[in-house]
């Protein structure tokens, strides 16, 4: 080992802060040793090197490094067995194989096993340099997330909510100012941009963290089902009451219940929801005794409630009462900074739920991710990520496994004009087919959010869904 790597405890952490990542080396043989800390020490990398597996696992057990270069060869172990055992003591690492043997059953075994690239003696310094670079920033993206949520968790109970800038950094301020609060709080954003998470974190941040939380989507359910559903009904209220039931209302006594899509509520509905917001009193469907309860209302909405007011399809009085708190949630277009974070979290949930090597995002696929607009916001961002994690055959997802439209290779579907016996109104059902499906797509297969999106009744897209035979998926994820 050259004396330039001889870094001791005392220094090191001088080396770590001056440095733009630190290395750990692992190969037998001195020369490549010497070689890659020569290297890597211009280029500005604290470095440090081990002859063999067990001097390599006891420098891991002393710190953390954000690269492992590990030779596939080494004298008391074989690296891909070591590699396998490290992804499951320390899976944010990342590890690239570099050995002499650089056959193509190694190379695939090594990625199989979780190594970020496998590298072949002799190396060419540039491409191993832009190897390298690209493997300490995935890894300090990984950590910058993990410490992100690791502070989010101790600062407040934020589960699953992702960002770092500056919009969202605002929100979790607000979250933590209302949560304590009984007063009523009205989510603003589009969708897809996370509401219930949101609404999640207010009450897991409240007094009633241990009652429940109910979620309630208004805009899916007709206005008597959506009444029999938040209020209860009596036996014999209606033909199909063969018994007594009791509404959301009740269920989230003492907890919090979540009114999304509030801004589709018939008038009738609204009048009723108004009163429980004034008096906390309500009556089952078809009963005759008031009933009193403590529920704190978190509304969400994805339209402009105030122009729903003007044009009066919602009611000025409930209005007020709802916006008593407003938090406005940022599309994800106006907060771009936060996708590479986005991206690696749900890189990592889909990653572990289909029991798969931990991917990553090359430089390649993550320039469309942050130039492309997202109408569908962080939903259709997850479910790009979900879809590319299933389809991906190796450890590296690349623009490839995008969507045509978001890696901009053109349309998305091979529609029935390249051909040459196609009728005019098979051309346009066809292209009618797959802008739905795209739409339904964006929205996660939530076709009343679609159908608003189309600016069009529920009733008329899934007449069109019905006509045009489409599969509907059910996701349902916020």
């Amino acid at each position: 080992m050259s004396e330039a790597a001889v870094i001791s405890n005392r220094n090191w952490g001088e080396q770590v802060s001056s440095s733009i990542g630190t290395v750990l080396i692992i190969d037998d043989e001195s020369a490549i040793r010497e070689s890659l800390e020569t290297l890597l020490e211009t280029e500005g990398y604290a470095v440090q090197s081990a002859s063999s597996a067990e001097e390599g696992l006891a420098r891991l057990a002393e710190r953390e490094y954000d690269l492992l270069l590990l030779d596939l060869a080494l004298p008391d172990r074989n690296g891909l067995d070591l590699l396998r055992d490290l992804r499951i003591q320390n899976p944010q690492l990342s590890i690239i194989m570099i050995t002499a043997y650089g056959t193509v059953e190694n190379a695939v075994k090594a990625m199989q096993s979780g190594a970020v690239n496998f590298v072949q003696k002799p190396w060419d310094n540039e491409k191993l340099l832009a190897d390298i670079r690209a493997a300490v920033a995935r890894h300090r993206a990984e950590e910058e997330n993990v410490q992100l949520k690791r502070a989010l968790k101790q600062r407040y109970n934020f589960e699953n909510i992702v960002g770092k800038s500056e919009p969202m950094l605002k929100i979790f301020d607000l979250v933590a100012q209302v949560a304590p609060s009984r007063s009523t709080v009205l989510l603003q954003g589009e969708s897809g941009t996370g509401k219930e998470l949101i609404a999640k974190a207010l009450h897991l941040n409240s007094p009633r963290r241990d009652r429940p939380f109910v979620p309630v989507n208004t805009g899916s359910m007709p206005p008597d089902l959506l009444e029999s559903t938040l209020f209860g009904h009596v036996k014999g209220a209606f033909t199909s009451a063969i018994a007594s039931k009791k509404g959301l209302f009740e269920v989230a006594d003492r907890g919090t219940l979540f009114l999304d899509e509030i801004g589709t509520m018939s008038m009738d509905t609204q009048s009723k929801i108004l009163r429980v917001l004034q008096d906390r009193k309500f009556m089952h469907l078809g009963g005759v005794h008031e009933m009193q309860v403590d529920v704190r209302i978190i509304a969400a909405t994805n339209v402009d409630l105030k122009q729903h007011v003007r044009e009066g399809k919602f009611r000025e009085d409930l209005f007020y009462r709802l916006n008593v708190i407003t938090i406005d949630l940022p599309a994800l277009r106006q907060r771009k900074e936060d996708i590479p974070l986005l991206a690696q979290f749900f890189l990592q949930r889909y990653s572990e739920e289909n029991e798969r090597p931990m991917r990553r995002l090359t430089p390649e696929a993550m320039r469309p991710l942050l130039s492309y607009s997202w109408p569908g916001n962080v939903r259709e961002l997850e479910n790009v990520i979900e879809r590319a994690v299933v389809l991906s055959t190796s450890s590296e997802v690349g623009p490839e496994l995008l969507p045509d439209q978001i890696a901009g290779r053109g349309s998305s579907y091979p529609l029935l004009a390249h051909r040459v016996d196609a009728s005019l109104f098979d051309i346009m059902e066809d292209c009618e087919r797959h802008i739905i499906i795209d739409m339904l797509e964006k929205c996660g297969w939530n076709q009343t959010e679609a159908a608003e999106r189309f600016h069009v009744p529920l009733s008329t897209l899934n007449q069109k869904i019905k006509r045009l035979n489409i599969e509907i998926k059910k996701k349902g994820r916020e």
